[in-house]
């Protein structure tokens, strides 16, 4: 069975010590984790980061990613406002957009990676 850093979700091999990734130590005593719930049905990185930057203003990709919280956030701030305030979801949604693209956010609300 595979181990995985318990802060990163990095797969760890059995003698290292370290998290190679984000340097997490690690113990002999730690249970092996298994950080992908979601495998399956993995998200675009590409899916995400353009719905991000077409309609981020109404937090579509937060809500394909899983991220409901920022989501309906960004879509409160655009509906109640009547658009008023949209510039700033859309700024908003065009950051988080770009930082997907770049892969700055790598995962998505469960943890697992995104694919490209």
């Amino acid at each position: 069975m595979a181990k995985f850093c318990q802060k990163c979700g990095t797969e760890l091999k059995d003698d290292d010590t370290f998290c190679s990734n984000c340097g997490n130590g690690t113990s002999q005593n730690t249970e092996v984790v298994n950080n992908t719930n979601n495998i399956n049905n993995p998200k675009s990185k590409i899916a995400a980061g353009l719905l991000g930057i077409f309609l981020g203003a109404f937090g579509v990709h937060n809500f394909y990613l899983g991220y409901t919280g920022k989501a309906v956030g960004q879509l409160l701030i655009t509906v109640l406002t009547c658009g008023l305030l949209s510039f700033v979801s859309a700024i908003w949604g065009l950051i988080e957009g770009i930082l997907i693209l770049t892969g700055s956010i790598n995962t998505d609300a469960q943890g697992n990676r995104l694919v490209d």
